[in-house]
């Protein structure tokens, strides 16, 4: 069930949370696209994402695991009509899987000829750097443009998503 509980900052999201909600969403919108913000709970929690992206909706997701006690790197990966256009980890290295962007080859030779013309994959590079520049090249490369004061200290209209 989805309980709507006004606007949040991340911050004040994470303390309305407790024991009752394993996932907080803040909730906004930026030109043609709309986004969510997720706390708590595993990206499996929402299921196979390809499947919310079913009809022709383009889905992105930006994954940062900062709870995992290793050193995981941002995932990104995009779907469309229920497939997976490109799917990597924003250090490009192979430590969680990633060398290179997979996905449909349409998509990914294009975002990898992106990556490969800024410097990427580059294991002397520092992993922020790494993570910045690849960033840089998927919101060119798909017309993505988040507000980022917004996001990272603004408020947002906020739900929290009650165990079934």
């Amino acid at each position: 069930m989805v309980v709507p509980v006004g606007d949040h900052s991340g911050a004040s999201l994470l303390e309305l949370m407790d024991d009752d909600y394993d996932v907080g969403l803040r909730l906004g919108s930026a030109g043609d696209w709309s986004y969510a913000v997720a706390y708590g709970g595993r990206q499996s929690a929402f299921g196979p994402l390809a499947s919310l992206s079913d009809g022709g909706a383009h889905v992105c997701l930006l994954e940062y695991e900062e709870e995992n006690g290793k050193p995981v790197p941002p995932q990104f990966a995009s779907f469309q009509d229920g497939r997976v256009l490109a799917a990597f980890n924003l250090h490009l290295d192979r430590s969680w899987g990633y060398e290179k962007a997979d996905g449909d080859p349409g998509t990914t030779t294009g975002l990898q000829e992106r990556l490969t013309a800024a410097g990427l994959p580059d294991p002397e590079r520092d992993h922020r750097d790494a993570h910045r520049v690849a960033l840089g090249v998927v919101e060119e490369f798909f017309g993505l443009s988040l507000p980022r004061e917004v996001i990272v200290s603004g408020s947002l209209p906020a739900v929290l998503l009650e165990p079934v």
